[in-house]
């Protein structure tokens, strides 16, 4: 027990340290701002109160129930996670517009937000963002594949590799009630 307490320990110290980590960039912002964007969608969602049909997944196992989620930013909280406005990455993206949809694109292999795509329908309110989080070290990998369509879905789905313990898949899904929304 004390053996596998340590190995645990030992990787979550190296997850830790295999990220550039910055500190948070008060001034204007260089990137699209997930950070904000997700804590107003969390607090609009806190205020509906929706009742979800939500679906959890691990490797094999899986379950589905409709529950009513009582903290919204712990919901999101993986997707305002990977905001990339810290003053460190400033240049660390590389930004590609096209008519309705924005990539970001890590320039450094370090980075663990690796690419955010964001659609935006014509008059431009936000249909989609897709998210792609990987972190890799002699020890563990982790890819998390992040997409959020406003009033109707979310989903996470992280594959794991840890060495000595093996690979894990898990996921969540998020269905939200159809509903009409001003922004």
């Amino acid at each position: 027990m004390k053996r596998f307490s340590a190995i645990l320990f030992f990787i979550s110290v190296s997850f830790t340290f295999c990220t550039k980590e910055g500190q948070p960039d008060n001034s204007s912002k260089a990137y699209f701002d997930l950070k904000g964007f997700f804590k107003n969608e969390a607090e609009y969602l806190q205020k509906k109160n929706p009742l979800i049909n939500k679906t959890i997944a691990k490797n094999d196992l899986k379950e589905s129930k409709k529950v009513s989620i009582r903290n919204w930013v712990n919901e999101l909280e993986l997707f305002a996670a990977s905001d990339i406005n810290k003053s460190a990455w400033k240049d660390l993206y590389e930004v590609k517009n096209s008519q309705n949809s924005t990539q970001y694109l890590a320039k450094d292999g370090k980075l663990r937000t690796r690419k955010i795509i964001i659609d935006k329908s014509s008059v431009g309110k936000i249909k989609h963002i897709f998210i792609l989080n990987q972190v890799a070290n002699n020890l563990y990998s982790s890819t998390e594949e992040l997409n959020y369509y406003p009033d109707s879905l979310y989903s996470i789905r992280k594959k794991q590799k840890i060495l000595i313990i093996g690979d894990n898949n898990y996921s969540i899904t998020g269905d939200l009630p159809a509903h009409d929304r001003i922004n």
